[in-house]
């Protein structure tokens, strides 16, 4: 999950809201394809990649793993974990959101021909993605169903 040490909002996204997002975003993006294959941002993109592989009837999935936060919400340099070599043609790479756009960039200069989307999109990241369905603050924490630490249930 890509969020900002500065955030001082928060915003409680639900099992339900998070499969709606989903969908919505599969559907705008269906107009967009078809693409050949799904590259998830993990971990983030996880949940998300699960219902819009579904929507989009995409079976050929990898996965881009990065690291850029520490427990306590902290942004640290972006680390690629495991990458994907390859100019990204044909590919849809989907996160959960985009948040400063530090993870972004470095997946675009990874991916440079791909369609990039998110489920949710913060202004300063905002300009690096092609699709996102819903636009938050940049001072907003997200808080999604399957983080361990969500206690607002």
């Amino acid at each position: 999950m890509a969020e900002s040490s500065t955030s001082n909002k928060i915003f409680a996204v639900s099992w339900d809201e998070i499969q709606r997002d989903c969908r919505a975003l599969a559907w705008r993006l269906q107009e967009l394809g078809p693409f050949a294959s799904l590259v998830v941002v993990t971990r983030g993109g996880l949940v998300p990649a699960a219902i819009v592989s579904r929507v989009l009837n995409i079976r050929y999935i990898d996965t881009v793993c990065l690291e850029s936060y520490a427990a306590d919400r902290a942004q640290s340099g972006v680390e690629t974990i495991k990458g994907i070599d390859h100019d990204g043609e044909g590919m849809l790479i989907l996160d959960d959101l985009v948040d400063t756009g530090e993870t972004a960039k470095v997946i675009r200069q990874m991916l440079p021909k791909a369609h990039f989307a998110t489920v949710y999109a913060k202004p300063k990241g905002k300009p690096l993605v092609d699709t996102f369905i819903t636009e938050v603050s940049q001072d907003t924490w997200i808080h999604f169903p399957w983080e361990e630490d969500t206690k607002f249930w």
